[in-house]
């Protein structure tokens, strides 16, 4: 009787430990009791394990289960620490359950049962966790262990994945170069397709010089949490040290600026905290350990993040660099302290005025601060071409141009309402800019600030050219050398004072004698008189004449200076104020000699301010056009990006009407479009031909650079065309076509700016009115007959046509035009997808053995047809019908066919048409496509168009940049409910096999062939209608 109750107790301890507030650590102690009483040990194993089988054949995560698997490991373990705490010499007997239930898993893992696998893994998580931090298990055991867990990570589903990566965290060596599991862990980092996976990884690998790399990439991965993990890894387990300064500042960087909240919270609050921890709360070690002089950018929004997170009471009252008069001493300036009061002062400042009071606290009158700032630039070093050699003296320079350009930028923060103060202190910026000491580094800040605290544009003028003037002819004291014929003269005249002087004596003495006092006083006047005269000619002729004069400087300094105040001014000034005699000056003593300078930083900033005055100006920009173009095609690369802007600009601001090649004086409208693909016509006259060219010529020109070598001109170049469309200035499906190849050029796939600002672009140009749609639906063809036509060895041959064709299809959507548009087209009979279909069926009929006819057919098959194109499509419908031999194409054609005879307004309220005829049509089954699958989602998301990329199938690739070019065609398999791919054809996600059925029903690996289904479908439809409807109610 007594054994058959001690066999009760483990049942019974099983069914207790499923509930939910039962004590474990008791359950744990009375089954250990009947252990222990027990002589047949293996009996016990035996039945131990049998009851542990029934909670591991359920894989979904129930409480009860979770208990009893929490309950089993803990029962198991108690068994390891009981042996080391007693010492007793039955451990060995003891742990023969522990290694009679690890034998067991291990002997399970491989089982076909996946909840068998799930379960297996994460007993031998929770039995390892709950092991002391000092035990050790058998060498055999532990190889065992290894080689079973390192297998399940190589498991196909993704839980089993996880609690194998769990397993192993214990077994990992971080020390051993060949450790399997940090080998392993590595690869799922990089590798694995689920991002819990990753996840558990990032959570149990042990950081190392192996590993640390990998732990930092995951910074990037595209899953919010396993970014978010990664932080939190970094914070609690890496030390700042085992970072280099530049991943230190990558990871403050793409932190802070992550599109996740989630994740800029924990980088505020966890690893900035935790750096911060290892400075003992030191902001300005911290701003050291992050090189702020080559990286502002980072170190400032790292310090607003500090300042977001206490009261600002707490850092005015901790700044304890500043003296009494609000100043920091110029001996004690650093790059960290200065940069951390200018971003206090800007912080304070954004606050309003709940950090009004504060910042008057921090900051001093502006007069006292424009003494302060002078006395520093005036001691800036000017290194001698030796110095410059030396890395010591330019570092320390360098250094000092950051502390500058500090101050500078603190002048901002101050109040200059008071007349006093500002005058005080435009005084001195113009001082501080006049001086010669004074770095190029400093004067865009020192001007722009000066600018920036003066309204009045002509004052503003007035002030650089005085300015310029200054530091161009500066005036300079000469020794003029005396010619001999002046010292010659000087000498005579000296030898006559000398006479003069001697007779004048003489006579003195004479009227002395002869007491003849009147005359006496007059001779002596006379003396005095003479002695002075004498006086003065020796000192001339002793030193040299000395003569101030202006001369006019032209080395590069110099000029790139006075260039750089003259673009700040430029870019402050008012496009209504034209350009005045002053400017007008500037223009030919400065810019345009500029521009044939020998150093291309003064070209550089030469062509920057011609770009800026030609804006004020139509005329002079026609004039300049040629001149900026010339520049364009021989400057180095920096130069001709400068003139690529400057042209855009322009094209901008005035269209191309004022650069046309014209003999009269006639003016037609400034914003006349350029229509490229009409220079086709016959022009009437020879002016208009001319015209013509000079546009063909331009655009050429422009548009060549998007296929330039240097990725910066090209995405200038696509930058430029594309907000030329947006404005309406420039209509060309030609180039619309080649921004299209572009996008999806992998040639461009490291171009991030590029291809961000066409997939903004092409959304919000097409959705804006219907003459865009028109642009696309013109670029249909040649776009995709380009790709078909590209040569193997060419970059554009890895591209998915399908997925350009989708792309287009979707772009030229009549319902994704702003409601506005639409009104506008309401008197139209024809939408674009109409004409759009008349294409493509044209396109089909030219060559209906072309492998190309699928994409054109799964096309035809996404448009949003109206009610007026039906009878035309039909004729053409028919025609393919009848030459395309295709069976894929086929059905798509009748299907479309069928579409078109039974609804006139095919493609709206598609998906209750749906609902409405249920399966009782024999199309419903063979033919859902594209457009049934989104067209309900569309009209819901084209709300925000202009907001949010569209979310249709093809737009789905408008987020983010391609990879590859097989990308799309995942994408396209997930839209689907079933996608087979053919084998040995380029075009996969636009290709349907012959046995493909796309279906919305789960069905059966071994599928019966199509029309075997259609037969059956047709057979049983009712029954089968009835099913499908149950089957959605459960």
């Amino acid at each position: 009787m007594g054994a058959k109750k001690k066999l009760l107790q483990i049942k019974e301890a099983f069914q207790l430990a499923q509930k939910p507030h039962q004590n474990h650590a008791k359950l744990v102690v009375a089954l250990k009791s009947t252990y222990n009483q027990l002589e047949d040990k293996e009996d016990f194993h035996e039945k131990f394990v049998r009851f542990l089988k029934y909670a591991m054949i359920i894989y979904r995560r129930e409480p009860a289960v979770e208990q009893v698997i929490d309950f089993v490991a803990k029962f198991v373990t108690s068994f390891y620490q009981m042996e080391k705490e007693d010492g007793s010499e039955e451990g060995e007997e003891d742990n023969l359950l522990l290694n009679y239930v690890f034998n067991f898993l291990l002997e399970s893992h491989n089982a076909n049962s996946h909840a068998v696998r799930f379960r297996t893994c994460q007993l031998v998580n929770k039995i390892l966790g709950n092991m002391p931090e000092n035990a050790q298990i058998d060498d055999d055991l532990f190889d065992k262990i290894n080689e079973a867990m390192l297998i399940r990570l190589k498991d196909k589903f993704s839980s089993v994945r996880i609690q194998a990566v769990l397993a192993l965290s214990r077994l990992q060596d971080p020390k051993d170069e060949n450790c399997p599991v940090v080998n392993i862990y590595n690869t799922l980092l990089e590798n694995d397709s689920n991002s819990e996976v990753r996840r558990a990884v990032l959570s149990c690998i042990a950081p190392s010089a192996r590993t640390l790399p990998k732990i930092v990439g995951r910074t990037l991965d595209v899953k919010e949490a396993v970014r978010k993990q990664a932080y939190e890894v970094l914070a609690e387990k890496v030390h700042m040290r085992a970072l280099s300064i530049a991943q230190r500042v990558k990871l403050l960087q793409q932190g802070l600026n992550d599109r996740s909240d989630a994740v800029k919270e924990v980088m505020k609050k966890k690893l900035l905290q935790a750096w911060l921890r290892l400075t003992e709360g030191d902001v300005l070690e911290l701003l050291h350990r992050l090189d702020v002089e080559n990286c502002p950018e980072v170190a400032i929004p790292v310090l607003n993040a500090m300042f977001s997170l206490s009261p600002l009471n707490d850092f005015v009252q901790n700044c304890k660099n500043l003296d009494s008069r609000k100043l920091i001493p110029l001996e004690d300036l650093t790059a960290e302290n200065v940069l951390y009061w200018r971003c206090l002062c800007e912080y304070l400042k954004s606050k309003g005025e709940e950090g009004e009071d504060l910042l008057e606290q921090m900051l001093p009158e502006p007069a006292i601060y424009a003494d302060y700032l002078l006395s520093y630039l005036q001691n800036m070093p000017v290194l001698s071409e030796e110095q410059r050699e030396d890395f010591t003296c330019f570092e320390n320079l360098m250094t000092k141009e950051f502390i500058g350009q500090q101050l500078i930028l603190i002048i901002g923060c101050m109040d200059t309402t008071e007349e006093g103060g500002r005058k005080h202190l435009l005084v001195t910026l113009q001082k501080i800019l006049i001086l010669p000491a004074t770095s190029t580094a400093l004067i865009s800040l020192l001007a722009e600030r000066l600018l920036s605290i003066i309204e009045d544009d002509d004052r503003r003028i007035q002030i650089i050219a005085e300015i310029i003037s200054e530091v161009r002819e500066p005036i300079v004291t000469v020794d003029q050398p005396v010619d001999a014929a002046e010292i010659r003269k000087r000498e005579l005249k000296l030898a006559e004072i000398k006479v003069k002087l001697f007779e004048a004596k003489e006579a003195l003495e004479e009227c002395i004698t002869l007491q003849d006092f009147n005359r006496a006083s007059v001779l002596k006047e006379k003396i005095t008189e003479l002695e002075h005269r004498k006086n003065d000619l020796i000192k001339e002729a002793e030193e040299p004449e000395i003569k101030e004069m202006r001369v006019e400087k032209n080395d590069p300094e110099t000029l790139l200076k006075c260039l750089m105040m003259c673009y700040e001014l430029l870019k402050i000034m008012s496009l209504s104020k034209g350009i005045g005699p002053t400017i007008n000056e500037i223009i030919e003593s400065l810019i345009l000699p500029g521009i044939t300078n020998v150093h291309p930083a003064v070209r550089n900033m030469a062509v920057l301010c011609l770009g800026c005055c030609a804006l004020q100006n139509k005329e002079f920009a026609r004039q300049q056009l040629a001149l900026l173009l010339q520049v364009l095609q021989i400057d180095n690369i920096k130069v001709k990006l400068s003139a690529l802007k400057a042209i855009f600009d322009q094209l901008m601001l005035f269209g191309i009407e004022p650069f046309k090649a014209r003999r009269g004086n006639d003016s037609q409208s400034e914003d006349a479009h350029i229509r490229t693909e009409n220079c086709e016509e016959e022009s009437e006259t020879i002016e208009e031909e001319e015209e013509t060219a000079t546009i063909h010529s331009l655009l050429q020109l422009l548009s060549g650079f998007l296929d330039s070598e240097f990725s910066e001109l090209r995405t200038e170049a696509a930058e430029g065309i594309a907000k030329l469309m947006f404005s309406g200035r420039l209509i060309s499906a030609k180039l619309l076509s080649r921004l299209v190849l572009l996008w999806y050029n992998p040639v461009t796939e490291e171009d991030i700016r590029l291809r961000h600002c066409l997939g903004v672009f092409f959304p919000l140009f097409a959705y804006a009115n219907r003459s865009n749609q028109e642009c696309f639906e013109e670029a249909y063809l040649p776009t995709l007959q380009t790709l078909l036509n590209a040569p193997a060895t060419s970059p554009l041959a890895e591209i998915d046509i399908s997925n350009v064709s989708e792309l287009l299809v979707d772009l030229t959507r009549p319902s994704g035009l702003k409601p506005q548009s639409k009104k506008s087209q309401d008197y139209q009979d024809l939408t674009v997808h109409d004409s759009l279909a008349m294409k493509i069926c044209n396109g089909i009929l030219m060559d209906p053995t072309a492998p190309d006819v699928r994409i054109y057919a799964k096309a035809l098959n996404s448009l949003e047809l109206s009610s007026s194109s039906t009878e035309n499509l039909l004729v053409l419908l028919n025609g393919i019908l009848e030459k395309v031999k295709d069976k894929m194409c086929q059905r798509a054609i009748e299907k479309i066919k069928m579409n078109l005879m039974k609804d006139p307004n095919v493609g709206k309220d598609h998906s209750e048409r749906t609902e409405e005829t249920g399966l009782s049509e024999r199309t419903q089954e063979t033919d859902i496509t594209l457009s049934e699958n989104t067209l309900q989602n569309e009209e819901e998301n084209n709300k925000d168009v202009l907001h949010t990329p569209v979310k249709s199938e093809a737009t789905a690739k408008l987020k983010s940049t391609r990879n590859k070019a097989g990308r799309g065609q995942r994408k396209a398999a997930e839209v689907r409910s079933v996608s087979r791919r053919k084998t040995g054809t380029t075009v996969k996600s636009g290709t349907e096999s012959g046995d493909e059925i796309p279906e919305s029903v789960p069905m059966s690996r071994s599928r019966p062939s199509r029309r075997a289904k259609t037969l059956a479908l047709e057979k049983t439809r009712m029954n089968l209608s009835r099913l499908l409807n149950t089957e959605a109610d459960q």
